[in-house]
């Protein structure tokens, strides 16, 4: 699996945008593993994704990375209510420092 992580996006739209000009470019984007999943209704869903800056209570400092395959470790954020999903790689921080929409 793969995906096109963008660096510090500031939300869901931002994230749309550069994804569909990194495809339209020609990019493949990185691979990845899912470390754990989070599942938010529509409304907490929303939140998270209108401000990717803000501290999540569900990432810590060990989330993401890089594992031995050189593949990017993420959480995959999930809203319950459209099975939108939105992948994050923390890089050592507490809030979304990369990324990604996960497409099936």
């Amino acid at each position: 699996m793969k995906a096109i992580f963008g660096r510090k996006v500031s939300n869901l739209a931002e994230l749309k945008e550069i994804t569909e000009g990194a495809l339209k470019q020609g990019q493949r984007g990185q691979s990845y593993c899912v470390i754990k999943e989070v599942l938010l209704e529509d409304n907490d869903f929303h939140n998270f994704t209108n401000d990717f800056f803000n501290d999540q209570p569900w990432i810590t400092k060990e989330d993401g990375g890089v594992n031995q395959q050189r593949e990017v470790r993420c959480i995959r954020v999930i809203n319950v209510n459209t099975g939108e999903k939105v992948l994050v790689n923390t890089e050592g921080y507490t809030y979304p420092r990369y990324t990604a929409i996960e497409n099936d």
